[in-house]
């Protein structure tokens, strides 16, 4: 090995907190952004299936089972199945979810301040991607339906389920958050040594 890939190496192993950080950063940029998307009505009505589907979730609407027929496109802007979705609680739900996830963002972004904090954010976050995990069981729109190709379902990702995937790499960037928040938490209590 040259000298200089050695001592490139070195470097990068020294950027290893600097590396958690910017998952931190990262997956708050997420939660904010998509969190304030939540008042928006395609954003609302994108989760819909996956809500409705979800014995945890399914309570927040007033009437889950109905909900393809109303089902708008991105861009689409149907009064009679927007008044659908604000009986249905469409909306309701989605602001608050939201305020959810901009608040689990800025609780990561707190770390730095308070550990403790971005602690709870982070386990927060864990807690959400597993929630959000649980749609690939839930909700049938997560696999390729059966249209005639003989490649369909399981493991066939639909756009939906390929959305909800790509969480297990926000629960592993948690996870690190987490471990980071506490290792600091301790050093902050004088528990720890730093390292």
């Amino acid at each position: 090995m040259s000298g200089q890939f050695t001592a490139f190496l070195q470097t990068l192993s020294g950027l290893s907190s600097l590396s958690i950080r910017l998952i931190r950063i990262a997956i708050a940029i997420v939660l904010i952004w998509i969190g304030g998307l939540k008042v928006y009505n395609y954003e609302a009505e994108g989760i819909v299936p996956f809500v409705a589907n979800s014995p945890l979730m399914s309570f927040f609407y007033a009437s889950p089972s109905e909900y393809k027929p109303y089902m708008q496109k991105e861009g689409e802007a149907n009064p009679e199945k927007i008044a659908w979705h604000t009986a249905n609680h469409t909306y309701l739900f989605s602001y608050g979810l939201g305020t959810v996830l901009v608040l689990m963002g800025i609780m990561l972004l707190l770390n730095t301040y308070q550990p403790a904090i971005g602690m709870a954010g982070a386990a927060l976050v864990i807690l959400m991607s597993l929630v959000t995990l649980s749609f690939l069981i839930t909700t049938k729109d997560s696999w390729v339906p059966d249209l005639g190709d003989p490649n369909h379902g399981f493991p066939l990702l639909s756009a939906r389920g390929r959305l909800v995937i790509k969480d297990i790499i926000m629960m592993a960037g948690a996870f690190a958050a987490l471990c980071d928040s506490a290792r600091q938490y301790l050093i902050d209590k004088k528990q720890l040594v730093k390292v």
